[in-house]
């Protein structure tokens, strides 16, 4: 997956948007962030997950899905390894990501 691929993945959820965070692209609903490109560099993303979340997704991937080092991995932030994922892994990881963050009514809809 490239970060093209990646960006128009996250842009087609509902309402979300593109903005930018400590000068990395990242991906927000009504405001609130649900994952981010290129940290720690261009090839890779990062998804907001629950800790869960993000063992599951790194048990069943685990080339393209690993926790972010400290604090913010503990608590569900999951690096995505780009050049390994696919938008059958990446599509459920974005929209998990999309779906913690998303206003309640908006998940109604």
């Amino acid at each position: 997956m490239t970060s093209r691929e990646f960006r128009k993945m996250a842009l087609a959820l509902a309402e979300a948007t593109e903005s930018s965070h400590m000068g990395h692209p990242d991906f927000r609903v009504r405001g609130k962030i649900f994952a981010t490109l290129g940290w720690p560099n261009d090839d890779w993303a990062m998804v907001k997950l629950t800790p869960l979340q993000q063992a599951d997704f790194v048990e069943s991937a685990p080339t393209v899905f690993m926790p972010v080092k400290g604090g913010w991995g503990r608590r569900g932030a999951t690096n995505v390894r780009l050049e390994a994922a696919s938008a059958r892994r990446m599509a459920p990881a974005l929209a998990t990501a999309w779906r913690n963050v998303a206003p309640k009514r908006l998940l109604s809809r």
